[in-house]
């Protein structure tokens, strides 16, 4: 075959993303899929062949370049073969990256992202920042728009957020700044061990001028030696957090206060450091430190993860649907309640996928406020705390908490669970929330 031949793996909105990249620069492209009916096979080209069923790794070793789709473990045999042949598999993260290196694109700046929890929250609050302070940005990557459709010439920074299976087959990025925010157990059917998906994460900084770590995690920590770095954390060191004599908590910077803490509509600790995290990213590529400043204090977090919904009668409502498993409730939960000056409310329950809920126990016990369970596991979540109750619905719920919560206080919707007892998806639980908090605005003076 002609080294024009390129085998894409993987359909769905990347691998079409893929296939008009390869085919505006030259190249002839075939698909490859394990699915019967793959999304976006309507969308192909003519002259674009499309191959189903399970992968063949001598077809596949026919061409020189092949495009894996993040979803396809570089471990598969076909892929495995199809290597040992002398082809080179990457995937549309690499193919960004070299594009970024030619006219007209090399001008821009790039910022990486990548960790277990809140990559996607410090990606979307950065580009905001960029936004407010009048830079052409394009953002994406595992995030929303695939990488490739970002590119531009009008496009002066560049903020991807990545995950540790498209690190897999990048190695060209060369970003301004990457960061790695945690590392915590994820993806571990994918990996042959956690040290193995740690391997994946720190990818990241062989491929940066600078890196961006946390310092209260060391599986953010380069390894990757004579690394310019900075850091964030908990403590007053370079960003990080400082209180006042009144004990009031304020984002700073080399012990300089930046913002108070309750100027943030992002609600939790764990969003302290996502917020620092951002700041000092914008900061590395030279962001307006007040157009920074700004968003902090609107930005309302990304749909459905902690989002704030509204102020109503002195109290925070939050929106964190999307929290459809335990550990997704425990990091929302986790230290939550030492960051407001009232009690802590909370709105659990659905279908619990068989999962465990004596593991909220410990967290639930930080709780002072209502403890409210819905749907169908509603029992099984109850018994993880004496206090709690069961209610019908979400309507119920939402009603129950707005009668007993006062001034100061903080009321989250975060389940635990999926949400397909009672709604369609964990999208239509969070919009229904939404509807019912904002019409206590009418119903409750």
């Amino acid at each position: 075959m002609s080294e024009m031949q390129v085998a894409v793996l993987g359909l769905g909105i990347t691998g079409l993303s893929c296939v008009n990249f390869l085919r505006q620069e030259g190249y002839q492209v075939s698909v490859f899929d394990t699915r019967e009916t793959p999304p976006g096979e309507d969308k192909l080209s003519a002259d674009v062949k499309l191959i189903k069923g399970p992968l063949n790794g001598l077809l596949l070793a026919n061409f020189p370049l092949i495009i894996a789709s993040p979803g396809i473990a570089l471990a598969t045999p076909a892929l495995q073969f199809a290597s040992r042949t002398g082809c080179e598999v990457i995937g549309d993260i690499e193919l960004f990256a070299r594009k970024l290196k030619t006219a007209p694109y090399r001008h821009a700046k790039l910022v990486t992202i990548t960790g277990s929890n809140g990559k996607s929250t410090v990606t979307s609050l950065l580009g905001e920042m960029a936004l407010e302070a009048d830079v052409n940005v394009a953002v994406g990557g595992n995030i929303g728009v695939p990488a490739l459709d970002l590119l531009s010439p009008d496009v002066d920074l560049y903020i991807l957020e990545l995950s540790s299976f498209q690190l897999e087959t990048t190695r060209s990025l060369d970003a301004d700044i990457a960061t790695i925010l945690n590392v915590s157990e994820d993806h571990l059917d994918r990996y042959d061990s956690y040290q193995h998906y740690v391997q994946a994460k720190q990818l990241i900084y062989k491929q940066c001028k600078k890196a961006l770590f946390n310092r209260d995690d060391l599986l953010t920590y380069p390894t990757t030696e004579d690394l310019p770095s900075i850091s964030f954390g908990f403590d007053s060191h370079l960003y990080g957090l400082i209180n006042d004599s009144d004990q009031h908590v304020f984002l700073a910077l080399n012990g300089k206060p930046l913002l108070a803490v309750s100027a943030l509509k992002l609600s939790g600790k764990h969003n302290w450091m996502n917020a620092l995290a951002a700041f000092a990213l914008g900061e590395a590529v030279s962001l307006d430190k007040d157009a920074m400043l700004r968003i902090l204090q609107q930005y309302r977090g990304l749909t459905h993860r902690c989002e704030f919904v509204a102020e109503i009668n002195g109290v925070r409502w939050i929106n964190d649907s999307k929290a459809t498993n335990i550990g997704a409730t425990q990091a929302a939960l986790s230290g939550l309640s030492d960051t407001i000056q009232g009690n802590i409310h909370v709105i659990l329950g659905g279908e619990g996928k068989g999962a465990n809920f004596s593991e909220l126990t410990a967290v639930l016990q930080e709780i002072k406020g209502e403890i409210v369970c819905f749907g169908k596991d509603a029992q099984q979540i109850a018994l993880c705390n004496q206090r709690a109750k069961r209610v019908q619905n979400l309507d119920a719920a939402v009603e129950l908490i707005a009668n007993s919560s006062q001034t100061g206080d903080l009321v989250i919707l975060t389940p635990a669970c999926a949400s397909l007892d009672m709604y369609s998806n964990f999208m239509a639980r969070g919009e229904h929330f939404k509807t019912l908090v904002r019409a206590l605005t009418t119903d409750i003076t």
